[in-house]
């Protein structure tokens, strides 16, 4: 049975951010990820965690100028130190709110850059996070997304991220396995979850191609959901998708899984 954790980003924009953990629990849901918590006192939002009986699963690391367009630095060469005072931030926020994995986002590539000298300081930076998050019980996730949706993004394939934890070589360094992002690259689903299911961190899901609730589009989730189980995943799958209306209206899909959660 699939553990759902609201996106709180995506999810329940209806409300205020800080409301939104009472509206997701009061959904059935026991677990919420988003983007960012760097705007808000890391005490505040552990309340509400507390307050409405929520576990947090998992945020991402500082991303660089988000509102200027980054989308991640660990991949670019001379933000190195940025990417280490970023990541003990996040490492802060974590020890306060509990989650046990940290996503960190690669960034973008421009035509012409050498690939090459982003995926040296990609490699380098993903160890540093590594042995850094060892010692507090964290894992570090790194996410292939499309570049539909992020135009130049430095990691594209589940391949790819499998062979850079693989040569990183660190036990805390897993995959987040995106199944949207991952069919609009590649598709075939079912079988690269029961491939790469060994290095999987984390999962989450939205319906495709609008990125919309998971019923709606062209995957089989229910299937899915009993071919991630029956591979032995027991984590979190996070509900990463813009509801096409209201965020509870949409969550008839959900139903059998908050029920029995």
């Amino acid at each position: 049975m699939p553990r759902l954790a609201a996106n709180l980003t995506m999810m329940y924009t209806e409300h205020p951010f800080l409301d939104r953990f009472k509206a997701a629990a009061g959904d059935g849901f026991s677990g919420v990820e988003f983007l960012f918590p760097y705007e808000f006192a890391a005490a505040d939002l552990k309340s509400r965690l507390e307050e409405n009986g929520l576990t947090q699963a998992l945020f991402n690391a500082p991303p660089g100028d988000w509102a200027a367009g980054e989308r991640g630095i660990a991949s670019l060469p001379g933000r190195e130190s940025e990417f280490q005072r970023g990541f003990e931030q996040a490492l802060e926020y974590a020890a306060a709110l509990g989650n046990r994995s940290l996503h960190v986002m690669a960034g973008l590539i421009g035509s012409g850059q050498d690939r090459a000298a982003h995926r040296d300081v990609y490699l380098k930076n993903l160890a540093w996070a590594a042995r850094a998050a060892a010692p507090a019980g964290i894992a570090v996730v790194i996410e292939p997304i499309n570049t539909r949706d992020i135009p130049g993004f430095f990691l594209n394939r589940q391949d790819d991220a499998q062979a850079i934890c693989a040569e990183v070589g660190a036990d805390n360094l897993k995959v987040q396995f995106d199944i949207y992002h991952c069919q609009i690259v590649e598709g075939d689903i079912a079988v690269k979850l029961q491939r790469d299911m060994a290095g999987i961190g984390h999962i989450q899901i939205a319906g495709v191609p609008d990125r919309h609730e998971p019923d709606l589009g062209e995957l089989n989730y229910p299937y899915l959901f009993e071919r991630i189980d029956a591979l032995g995943y027991t984590g979190w799958i996070g509900c990463e998708y813009r509801p096409k209306a209201g965020t509870s209206e949409g969550l008839g899909w959900a139903q059998p899984y908050l029920a029995n959660h």
